[in-house]
């Protein structure tokens, strides 16, 4: 489990993470690197919890509680603001990804975008934001640079220089829904993964929480007793 929390995060940022820069909000990476601070932790605690228990410190113990609640509060961070973005992603993604593609593709120091448009084009066998006919309004298309091509030429099914000059079904991807359809099920799918692992492991922590807090109190009362007894 402890493991799991810091992989799913990292695989969360790695697969496909070039679409980071498509979206206008960063809550997505942010919920992300959450679940890999709180993997972290959960591995240093682990540690340290053992330790707590086999030697049976209340000042240990105690330092172990708190950690664990930490790591409870982190993980229901993200397990929150992941549920929250996954509410409002259709209505982002409907407002920015359109105009993020259109005009930022091919130009100077947009670079990231380019590159993430291109893959998520190829990727997802899709073009434009909606459908094809996004592209014919872009800043790239409408310019000189273009050469004529009415579609990037990530869009074909087979790429080769100057092909997205011919837009026909036979040549280039034309998905229903276009790309901000594919790319909304993949960003859901994450969300819902990191939302779940999150809350998941949230409620496991303050399970453990509230079991440190039993072996604290009993040990209290042991040493209570002892003391009595002298």
């Amino acid at each position: 489990g402890r493991s799991a929390v810091m992989g799913v995060g990292i695989w969360t940022l790695i697969d496909k993470s070039d679409y980071l820069s498509l979206l206008a909000s960063s809550t997505f990476a942010v919920s992300a690197y959450i679940l890999i601070l709180a993997g972290a932790l959960v591995m240093v605690t682990g540690f340290l919890g053992c330790c707590a228990v086999i030697r049976e410190q209340r000042s240990c113990l105690s330092t172990y509680f708190c950690c664990l609640l930490l790591i409870f509060l982190i993980e229901l961070v993200a397990g929150v603001l992941a549920y929250v973005y996954y509410q409002r992603l259709s209505e982002e993604l409907k407002q920015h990804l359109n105009e993020t593609m259109t005009e930022n593709y091919a130009q100077p120091g947009k670079e990231a975008i380019t590159l993430a448009v291109d893959r998520l084009q190829q990727d997802f066998k899709c073009c434009g934001s909606n459908n094809s006919f996004d592209w014919l309004h872009s800043v790239y298309m409408t310019s000189a640079v273009a050469e004529g091509r009415v579609v990037p030429d990530s869009c074909c099914k087979t790429i080769t220089t100057l092909c997205g000059r011919r837009d026909h079904p036979s040549n280039i991807y034309k998905t229903e829904g276009g790309c901000i359809t594919k790319l909304e099920q993949f960003l859901a799918d994450h969300l819902l993964i990191i939302g779940a692992v999150g809350i998941g492991v949230a409620c496991l922590q303050l399970a453990g929480a509230m079991l440190t807090a039993c072996f604290i109190y009993l040990l209290y009362k042991e040493e209570e007793e002892d003391f009595s007894a002298v």
